[in-house]
C-alpha cells in the first residue's frame, strides 16, 4: 500500500524531514523557510490555513523528470496531469518548462487552454466523457482522445461524424497489473472501472478503423498512482508491447503508444521512484517499437511543490492518552489523509518549536467528522496554542480536492517564486458561499 496506517519505523524527524525537503529549510530567527521564504511571514500577512507553492521545485522537477526522457535516448511528450494541482499559475509555469496536459473533464481542458498550453500538446482522458465534453474536445483540436471503453468509442464517433470531423484515438487498455499501491488509486487491475480489458483492445481496434469520426493511433495505459517500483510499469508496458505487435500482425498501424503517469514520491520514508528508472522500464519494454511515446505525470512533480500552513486553534488534553493538537485546516482543505489514510510529513514554522523534544500526539482539524484527521499518534514538537505548522508535500492532490464543508471557505493560496511571494487566488470570502444561493419566493412567503 503506498498510503499504509500503521508503521514499523518511528517517524522522521524534524531534522530528517528537512534533509529530504531540498526547497525547505530552517532558519534560527526566521523560522521555516520555502526557498529562502518564510513561511511565518505569508502566514503574518494571509492568514491560514493557506496553501504555498514553489514555483522553482515546479521547474526543477519538471526539468528533472524530461532530462531522464532524454538521457535515456527517448522523444517523448510529456502532458501533466491536471487533475493534480489546476492552477492557472502552476499549469502556466509547467507549460513554459515543456509540458503538456492531461485533461479528464471539460473544465481541465479549458483551464488548460486558458494557461495557455496549445491544444495540439492536450490529451483527453477520463471514463465518462459527456457529449459536450467530447464535442469541446474534438472542436478545440486536441492532440487525441484516450478512449476507456467500446461503449464510448460508439458515442466519439457519432459526436466526430456529426461534426464533419476526425479525431485521433488511443484505447486506454486495462493490463490487469497491480501497481502496488493503495487500493483507491489503484486503476489497472481487473474491477476497476478504467480502460478496456486486455483480451478485448484488438477486436475494439480493429472496430475503431472500421468507424467514421475517428482515427485509431494507438494504446494507453495507466494503473495507478503513487508507484514506487518499476516492475508494475514493466509488465504493463510489456503487455501494451505485445499488444502494439499484434495489432500490426494484423495489418493494422500502431503509431502511438501513451504511457500513463503515477509515478511516486517519498512522503514518509518509503523512497521516491526514480524518474531514470522510469524512463529505463519504458525504453527497455517500448523504446523498439517505433511510436510516439507520451507520458502523464502529475504529483512526482507538483507534490513537493506545496505547503499546507495551519495553526493551532487548541491543544486538547486526554485523561491517559495522547493530546489533539486541533488545527485551524481540516479535511476540506486536505482531504488525503480521510481519504487514503495519507501520511503527510508535519513542521512547525518556529525554529524555536522545531527544536523542542518531540511529543507524541493527535493531529486534527476542526470538522464535525471523526475522519478529520491528519495524523495519529505522531510524534512531533510539542504545539500549543497559536502555534504554526505546515503540512508537506501538499502541492498535489490538496487544494484541488478542497470543499466548503461545514461552510468552511477555500483556503487562500500562494506562489514563492525568485525571492518573493504573490497570492494567486484569494481566500473566499463567508458571504461568498451563499452568494449564488436562490430561495424560492415559494419558501420565503
Amino acid at each position: 500500500m503506498a498510503d499504509p496506517v500503521d508503521f514499523s519505523t518511528p517517524d522522521p524527524t524534524v531534522r530528517e524531514l528537512l534533509a529530504t525537503h531540498s526547497n525547505l529549510s530552517l532558519d534560527v530567527r526566521s523560522g521555516l523557510m520555502l526557498d529562502g521564504v518564510p513561511l511565518q511571514a505569508i502566514a503574518d500577512a494571509v492568514g491560514t490555513p493557506c496553501w504555498v507553492m514553489s514555483a522553482e521545485t515546479l521547474r526543477r522537477r519538471a526539468a528533472i523528470l524530461l532530462n531522464a526522457m532524454k538521457d535515456a535516448g527517448l522523444s517523448i511528450s510529456a502532458h501533466f496531469a491536471v487533475k493534480a494541482n489546476d492552477h492557472l499559475a502552476v499549469l502556466e509555469i509547467l507549460a513554459r518548462a515543456g509540458m503538456g496536459a492531461d485533461v479528464v473533464s471539460g473544465g481541465e481542458l479549458l483551464r488548460a487552454r486558458k494557461a495557455g498550453i496549445p491544444a495540439s500538446k492536450i490529451v483527453f482522458s477520463g471514463v465518462g466523457k459527456t457529449d459536450a465534453e467530447l464535442r469541446l474536445a474534438i472542436e478545440e483540436g486536441v492532440s487525441q482522445i484516450n478512449v476507456e471503453s467500446a461503449e464510448e468509442l460508439e458515442v466519439l464517433s457519432g459526436v466526430a461524424a456529426s461534426l464533419g470531423s476526425e479525431i485521433a484515438v488511443a484505447l486506454r487498455v486495462n493490463p490487469d497489473v497491480d501497481a502496488r499501491t493503495h487500493a483507491k488509486i489503484t486503476t489497472g487491475v481487473a474491477g476497476n472501472k478504467f480502460g478496456i480489458p486486455y483480451e478485448e483492445a484488438l477486436d475494439l481496434y480493429r472496430e475503431a478503423h472500421a468507424l467514421p469520426g475517428v482515427k485509431a493511433v494507438g494504446y494507453a495505459v495507466h494503473i495507478g498512482s503513487q508507484i514506487l517500483t518499476m516492475e508494475p510499469y514493466r509488465d504493463a508496458y510489456r503487455r501494451v508491447a505485445e499488444l502494439v505487435r499484434d495489432t500490426r500482425a494484423a495489418g493494422l498501424p500502431v503509431s502511438v503508444v501513451d504511457c500513463g503517469g503515477g509515478i511516486g514520491i517519498n512522503y514518509r520514508d518509503e523512497g521516491a521512484a526514480s524518474p531514470n528508472a522510469w524512463a529505463g522500464a519504458i525504453r527497455s519494454e517500448l523504446g523498439d517499437l517505433d511510436v510516439r511515446l507520451a507520458i502523464e505525470p502529475g504529483r512526482w512533480i507538483a507534490a513537493p511543490a506545496g505547503v499546507l500552513l495551519a495553526s493551532v486553534v487548541l491543544r486538547k488534553a486526554v485523561r491517559g492518552g495522547y493530546p489533539f493538537i486541533i488545527l485551524d485546516a481540516a479535511m476540506n482543505d486536505l482531504l488525503r489523509p480521510a481519504l487514503y489514510e495519507a501520511w503527510h510529513g508535519i513542521l512547525p514554522l518556529s525554529a524555536h518549536d522545531a527544536m523542542l523534544a518531540p511529543e507524541t500526539a493527535s493531529i486534527v482539524g476542526p470538522v464535525c467528522e471523526s475522519g478529520d484527521t491528519f495524523a495519529k499518534t505522531r510524534e512531533l514538537p510539542p504545539l500549543q496554542r497559536g502555534a504554526r505548522v505546515a503540512l508537506l508535500d501538499t502541492g498535489a492532490y490538496g487544494a484541488v480536492m478542497s470543499s466548503t464543508y461545514n461552510a468552511r471557505p477555500f483556503a487562500a493560496q500562494v506562489l514563492v517564486d525568485g525571492g518573493t511571494w504573490t497570492v494567486i487566488r484569494e481566500r473566499q470570502s463567508i458571504e461568498y458561499l451563499w452568494a449564488h444561493d436562490i430561495v424560492p419566493a415559494s419558501v420565503s412567503t
